[in-house]
């Protein structure tokens, strides 16, 4: 069996893609680098609770891994469809927050539209909106 790498080919997937290499690239991020991607992501571990910077590493960023890059290897509709729902709970996860946790911040507003953008994409090329 040849394995070949499936390249976008339409403009959807193109965007679909994308967003699995931006899930792949956080994942990457929070795994080698968590101390890094907490700060940047504005989050602050406990001292005397070093356990949580290994979740960050293995629970946050094996999924973003391990979602994006099979989205990526296999360019699957479906594949795509689960990160995009992946995203779209991210960000309903984020207004809600938002709504009930007083985190109504300008940073919170710009993550948030990222969040739709990087869950929009793949749902549009996975729901035949983007050829």
């Amino acid at each position: 069996m040849e394995f070949s790498f499936p390249w976008p080919m339409s403009q959807g997937e193109w965007l679909a893609w994308s967003s699995a290499i931006v899930t792949t690239a956080l994942g990457l991020f929070l795994f080698l680098a968590p101390g890094l991607a907490f700060r940047v992501l504005r989050l602050q571990p406990h001292p005397d609770k070093p356990e949580a910077v290994t979740e960050g590493r293995s629970r946050i960023a094996g999924f973003y891994l391990g979602l994006g890059l099979c989205a990526i290897l296999l360019a699957q509709p479906l594949l795509y469809m689960a990160l995009g729902f992946s995203w779209l709970f991210t960000a309903f996860g984020r207004i809600l927050g938002m709504m009930t946790d007083g985190a109504n911040t300008p940073y919170n507003w710009v993550a948030l539209i990222v969040d739709l953008a990087l869950a929009l994409f793949p749902l549009a090329f996975a729901f035949g909106f983007l050829p």
